[in-house]
């Protein structure tokens, strides 16, 4: 494969491309074909509509270059047509007719450049590079409004595992070993305790690191919506499909999909994510036509997903299929004194962040971090760092458990989210965000303390 700084002139995408060239002039597809050949990944020619639809059929392109005049079906009814049964690809027109109601039938049909015969090799490659640059911004443009929909939480360790005890640096040593390989992960362990972190890191360490890591929380999304998220959907597959998008899935073509909470996947759709695991081909809402994906795949779930299949909850064909290499994260209790060097690593990024002056840790502080049972893990100490520098002191429910007291841990998790439900007025949901806890786990808390 071409290195893909060698045509800077033509952006580095060019290099990690698959186009189809359609033509029936065996001069033009032999032009085309030495002109784009050495310069992308793959390179398909087809002589006519027919063979293009079947090459469509069996793998994904990233760019369709097709003439408008040939015999049987021209370039536009033929694109058009494509379009209607789930053509996601960006189509460069070619025609030697440079009339304005080719040029509208063109742009209606789907076609996002058009090149007038003759052309040069530099006029062709420059359509191409914008082509790719264009689907690359659309499609990191979405998926950065889709992380930010999708979590509420300003992440500050998104590629690297922070802390020097045995059980993260057994992590790390995992993860350094199982990245470079094609195979999918497992990532469980308790809410807040990194699995995204540990997904990054994944990718970061991979073959794919230079292509879309996209992390999909599956509990965030609503199950009537969950299918057309992550496969996409055409124009008018449902009511309010006003027009048609690619689906996550195609998002993180090349790269890493992640799935977080994997066991909030409804049973329906869990049928179909095993289809398109097995198969690497995804059909969006709507489409006539299965698209295949190349992508890495990563889970993740805080739930006993064993048990969630003897409930009857979770499919056991696919949780075997997904559970092929697992990792654990350890919970923040059993990390030592990691809890000290990430209180002192939130406290210096966040006060930046805030522009707010740090708070001191002091001797006493450091004692209650360390005999803290931190039911959120990491996203709860960032939480409290973050409220520490808004108030301009570590809360008391810290400072309280020092030194001896006869305090137990269940009682000071009990003051501290107690405390933290009546800042909020008593709402579970925003309490619980703010400790980097499930919604369930104050509830179980709060019929266990009878409040």
């Amino acid at each position: 494969m071409p290195d893909a700084t060698a045509d800077p002139e033509f952006g580095p995408w060019l290099a990690q491309a698959s186009i189809l060239v359609v033509d029936d002039e065996p001069g033009m597809r032999n032009f085309l074909s030495r002109t784009l050949g050495p310069r992308c990944k793959h390179l398909e020619v087809a002589a006519d509509t027919d063979e293009a639809s079947r090459k469509l059929d069996a793998q994904h392109f990233d760019v369709v270059i097709l003439d408008n005049i040939m015999p049987g079906k021209n370039g536009v009814d033929w694109l058009a047509e494509q379009r209607a049964i789930g053509f996601f690809a960006n189509a460069i027109l070619m025609t030697a007719y440079a009339d304005l109601e080719t040029a509208i039938r063109a742009l209606r049909a789907g076609a996002v450049d058009f090149i007038l015969k003759p052309f040069r090799s530099n006029q062709l490659l420059n359509a191409v590079a914008r082509c790719l640059d264009r689907t690359r911004l659309q499609r990191e443009n979405y998926v950065l409004r889709y992380e930010l929909r999708a979590s509420s939480d300003r992440v500050l360790l998104r590629d690297r595992l922070i802390g020097q005890s045995p059980a993260i640096a057994q992590v790390r040593d995992t993860i350094a070993r199982v990245a470079p390989l094609p195979t999918s992960v497992l990532i469980t362990g308790e809410s807040g305790t990194g699995k995204e972190v540990a997904a990054r890191s994944l990718h970061a360490l991979s073959e794919r690191a230079d292509k879309p890591f996209v992390p999909i929380n599956c509990a965030a999304i609503p199950p009537e919506m969950i299918e057309s998220e992550l496969f996409g959907h055409l124009k008018g597959a449902f009511t309010s499909a006003s027009a048609t998008r690619e689906g996550l899935f195609l998002h993180a073509q090349g790269g890493t999909l992640f799935l977080d909470e994997i066991g909030e996947l409804p049973l329906a759709m869990q049928s179909k994510l095993l289809r398109v695991i097995e198969e690497r081909r995804v059909r969006p809402v709507g489409s006539e036509r299965e698209i295949s994906v190349d992508l890495r795949l990563i889970f993740a779930t805080n739930v006993d997903l064993a048990a969630e299949v003897e409930k009857g909850r979770f499919r056991a064909d696919l949780f075997y299929r997904i559970n092929v290499m697992q990792i654990r994260l350890p919970p923040l209790r059993n990390r030592g004194d990691d809890v000290q060097e990430l209180a002192t690593l939130f406290m210096h990024k966040l006060s930046q962040q805030l522009g707010m002056p740090p708070v001191p840790i002091d001797a006493a502080v450091r004692a209650a971090l360390a005999s803290y049972d931190w039911p959120g893990n990491v996203r709860e100490l960032r939480n409290l760092i973050e409220r520490s520098l808004i108030l301009g002191e570590i809360p008391d429910e810290f400072r309280a458990h020092h030194d001896g007291q006869a305090e137990s841990l269940q009682e000071t998790e009990r003051r501290h989210i107690m405390r933290v439900l009546q800042e909020c007025g008593g709402n579970r949901a925003e309490a619980a965000r703010r400790l980097g806890i499930s919604r369930k786990t104050i509830d179980r808390k709060c019929a266990l303390w009878n409040v």
